[in-house]
């Protein structure tokens, strides 16, 4: 007889199977290693030596004693782990700067504790790989347990459902991987939380952080600094900030460059304007991606990409838009203006990685319905949305056809919509195959979506097949678009030439660009008409648009790019 294990069975046994890789013990040569990089402290009973919310914190090693992490969870401490000697305290957050998810305090009566700062133990990460490897895969796996645990609170949302600005932040913190809940106003749970925490309706959505301090209608932009994504790139009263390489945009190619020029010794700034990832991160998953057989979801990709980039030292703010590129004489020639911070970055290269955004669907009432039925990608969360219903998919590309397939797991129906009448022209192969075969997908060839209408939420879409002139109407809650992009280049000063398409030119392209005329080199094959300027991925005219290719083509500036500096080697 088959027996079935229940959720929870399922928890415990991963929570068995994790504990030793989640929670290693350091011996006496790693923490001779780290010494050196730290200092000793003494707690005692109570102190604390951290509280959540706390960012750039750097990494803790018991000598003796006992601590005692816990999360204050709806006015009542929750014990989350006690560390004793030779344990180490501390979360992915170290890594990336991010505001930390529990407080740690004394539980011995007296403890002796080594305490890493954040710089150093990025040093230590690179410099002592053996040390390195064992720190971020315990960190890496501390994070996974903890999106497990269903109870742990972290950052909590609280909206009514369907709200288009709960929504937005929801999506925010997802693909900027912060730990958080989306909690229904109208559910018991939402309203002893606002009971408790003097919340309105009118005050929705509020960000409860992991400090369990309210945010009232918070912008992305308040709560990316409440998350710690949002870091000052200068310090109070500086006018400028000096950089070796800045990267404008953290899709695939910018943190492939990230973690390549980082990792070589250049001072990389990374700017990104709403998440890391870009269209690869949204890909449920990628089975055509070098070195990985069984495949890899977009977002475990590049996130992994971006941890490695900030173990190398790379530094990164979300959201941050660039809003003007000029160029001026001196080493640092390229300055950048950037949304919300009044210094200017002076960059002696760049890296133009803003990617390509997909088109909005030309059909009637398709704004009224933007977050509310209209979405660009689809992950975990969206899928959950359209559980048991019949959803649309609109694009013939891999990227359309990874979400058709990855929504027929939890839809009951998905209609692929393509403008051509063959799938296999600008889908690779395996994967046509698999949504021409799939049950509860149906394709409908040469044809578009000309009418969406409901009430607060999408309920029903009109499409017509361009050949026939016949028309359709279906009641769905999702239509996902997918259908071209256009590059992001409209902030790009002339001196940066693009073409027809507005995508940007680079190589031999550019040969004859004023700038390079009297240069004593020919531009690199990803150099822009302005010299030190580098383009990569899906923004670059020519550029193969996928996710391996983007990585590649971020690699390769970044060989152009020490050309450049002089420090190729």
């Amino acid at each position: 007889m088959k027996i079935t294990m229940s959720e929870n069975d399922k928890d415990e046994q991963f929570y068995r199977d994790t504990e030793s890789i989640a929670f290693p013990k350091l011996d006496d040569r790693q923490i001779s290693q780290l010494a050196p990089l730290g200092q000793r402290r003494k707690l005692r009973r109570g102190d604390i030596l951290f509280k959540a919310g706390q960012r750039d914190m750097g990494m803790t090693v018991v000598i003796s004693g006992e601590l005692e992490a816990f999360e204050t969870r709806d006015g009542k401490e929750l014990v989350l782990a006690t560390p004793g000697p030779r344990d180490f305290v501390g979360d992915v957050a170290m890594l990336t700067g991010n505001s930390t998810l529990v407080s740690v305090r004394g539980k011995a009566e007296e403890s002796e504790v080594l305490i890493i700062g954040a710089n150093e133990l990025r040093r230590a990460l690179s410099e002592l790989p053996g040390l390195g490897e064992i720190i971020v895969t315990a960190l890496m796996m501390r994070r996974k347990r903890l999106q497990r645990d269903r109870e742990f609170a972290g950052f909590r949302i609280v909206a009514t459902a369907g709200s288009r600005d709960g929504h937005q932040l929801d999506d925010f913190l997802d693909k900027n991987h912060i730990l958080h809940r989306l909690i229904d106003f109208d559910s018991d749970e939402g309203r002893e939380l606002c009971r408790r925490l003097n919340i309105n309706q009118r005050d929705l959505p509020v960000l409860i952080q992991s400090n369990g301090f309210p945010l009232r209608r918070p912008s992305i932009r308040e709560m990316a600094k409440a998350a710690g994504l949002l870091r000052p790139l200068a310090n109070e009263g500086e006018t400028e900030i000096f950089c070796d390489l800045a990267i404008v945009g953290a899709g695939p190619a910018g943190l492939a460059a990230a973690v390549y020029a980082a990792s070589e010794g250049l001072k990389t700034v990374v700017l990104e304007s709403y998440a890391p990832g870009g269209q690869a991160g949204s890909s449920s998953l990628i089975e055509n991606f070098f070195g990985f057989p069984t495949g890899i979801s977009g977002g475990d990709l590049t996130n992994n990409a971006q941890l490695q980039a900030y173990r190398f030292g790379a530094k990164f703010s979300t959201p941050s838009q660039a809003l003007s590129l000029s160029f001026h004489a001196g080493e640092h020639g390229a300055e950048l203006q950037i949304e919300g911070c009044m210094a200017t970055l002076r960059a002696k290269c760049v890296l133009i990685a803003t990617g390509a955004e997909y088109n909005r669907i030309e059909a009637e009432g398709r704004e009224s319905f933007e977050g509310l039925g209209v979405y660009y990608a689809a992950t975990a969360m969206e899928s959950k949305l359209c559980r048991g219903a019949t959803v649309i998919v609109a694009g013939g590309g891999n990227s359309a056809g990874q979400a058709a397939m990855f929504l027929s797991e939890s839809a009951q129906k998905v209609l692929l919509v393509i403008r051509g009448d063959n799938l296999t022209k600008s889908m690779s192969s395996y994967l046509s195959r698999r949504v021409e075969t799939k049950d509860n997908i149906e394709i409908l060839r040469n044809t578009e979506i000309r009418k969406m209408t409901g009430g607060k939420f999408l309920e029903v879409v009109e499409m017509e097949n361009t050949q026939t002139g016949e028309r359709r109407v279906v009641q769905t809650c999702a239509v996902f678009s997918m259908i071209g992009a256009k590059p992001c280049t409209s902030w790009l000063p002339p001196e940066i030439e693009r073409d027809e398409k507005n995508f940007v030119k680079t190589g031999p392209a550019v040969v004859n660009a004023p700038a390079w005329k009297g240069m004593n080199r020919t531009p690199c094959p990803l150099e822009t008409s302005h010299p030190g300027v580098f383009a990569a991925g899906d923004v670059r005219s020519g550029s193969v648009k996928r996710c391996g290719a983007a990585v590649g083509e971020g690699g390769m500036a970044v060989e152009g790019i020490h050309l450049a500096l002089g420090t190729y080697s």
